[in-house]
């Protein structure tokens, strides 16, 4: 018997997440050390301090389940952002966020809206239940909210908005973003997936908790991977009215966060030292790259993220190759239709410069070929 026949359809047309390439599967592929890993946009920093004293706090506790509702981090974001406990529903990463905001408002031929070049788990967690996914073409890489516009019809039940957009780096002001929902209906829920705020300038940065107390059907979806440090732990939450939070309540499995997550985020969700660490290095280091794609003649899409995204003008995959046998991993992005781009994560000065060597070698090694 074969399986896939019994599937959904949508689940037949999907093929599997591909993450960043792991530093162990690198080294046990070609037998090196000294590996750089800038693919999976991580903390360069590492685990902040505050999480790791968190932990060791919990280690006692760890027979027990976590507490389900997250109480105390509810608590702790609710004072920081100045926003109800009733409005939060937590995840298990926001990857989790946003396939419980498909779950709960649409189905089976529902339509739901993303932007072409934007993160690939819309269209997965569209594809997954069943939808009908509209893909809006880009414009300049990133989202064009007046075809968005164009494109709704008493079908659409969801719209997926990434601010900063992954892996583009593209930002949507304020004010645009406030034209968009002033003429989205109310029955249509718009997600603004905010993953990456943390690197933009405070002067620039979206007041979204703002917007929504003008718009009822938006949820803003949040990570604490990035900024905060916290991937390999799998936390995010959400903020949205509290009729929205019920019901992705509903839907959100019971203890999707682990109590060493739930510690850990309490911790950092006040570490704003360490927050103001990682968006300074990020501003520092992204104008190194961006001096030395000028110097090198490489054209990139000047991002608002943790993350340049790099354009070869030519398969960008024996770059991608050659930089492996470099020890540097980067993320190649064929699977978002930018075969010929890298996508580089910014990390330490040290790490950064072991990429700039490594590139300006491959790309004297690939050329001449």
């Amino acid at each position: 018997m074969q399986y896939i026949d019994i599937a959904n359809q949508g689940v037949k047309s999907l093929s599997p997440y591909q993450a960043g390439k792991p530093i162990e599967e690198l080294e046990r592929e070609l037998g090196i050390s000294d590996i750089v890993k800038l693919a999976s946009n991580e903390n360069p920093f590492g685990f902040p301090e505050s999480a790791k004293q968190a932990i060791r706090n919990q280690l006692d506790n760890l027979t027990r389940y976590p507490d389900a509702n997250g109480f105390e981090l509810k608590q702790a974001i609710a004072k920081k952002f100045d926003i109800q406990p009733n409005q939060i529903t937590l995840g298990n990463g926001s990857n989790d966020l946003l396939e419980l905001f498909a779950h709960t408002f649409a189905g089976e031929g529902d339509e739901v809206i993303y932007s072409q070049y934007a993160f690939i788990v819309y269209p997965l967690v569209s594809k997954a239940i069943n939808a009908v996914d509209k893909e809006i073409p880009a414009k300049n890489w990133g989202h064009d909210l007046a075809g968005f516009l164009t494109e709704l019809s008493h079908k659409t039940k969801l719209i997926f908005i990434a601010n900063p957009n992954n892996p583009t780096g593209n930002f949507l002001t304020e004010q645009e973003l406030d034209a968009f929902l002033a003429k989205v209906l109310e029955s249509v829920i718009v997600v603004l997936d905010e993953a990456y705020t943390e690197f933009t300038l405070p002067e620039e940065r979206v007041d979204s908790f703002g917007l929504l107390k003008k718009y009822p059907n938006l949820i803003i979806s949040r990570s604490l991977s990035k900024a905060y440090g916290l991937a390999g732990l799998r936390i995010g939450y959400a903020v949205s009215n509290p009729e929205i939070a019920d019901l992705l309540n509903r839907v959100r499995q019971p203890f999707n966060c682990n109590s060493l997550a739930l510690a850990s985020a309490i911790a950092v969700m006040n570490d704003d030292e360490f927050v103001t660490k990682v968006a300074k290095n990020n501003r520092i280091e992204m104008a190194r790259y961006e001096q030395f794609c000028q110097q090198y003649d490489l054209d990139y899409i000047p991002s608002k993220g943790n993350f340049i995204t790099i354009d070869f003008k030519r398969p960008a995959a024996p770059i991608y190759e050659a930089l492996l046998r470099e020890g540097v991993i980067v993320r190649p992005i064929a699977g978002y239709g930018m075969p010929n781009h890298l996508r580089v994560s910014i990390g330490l000065p040290q790490e950064n410069d072991k990429f700039f060597a490594a590139l300006i070698k491959v790309l004297d090694l690939t050329q001449a070929k």
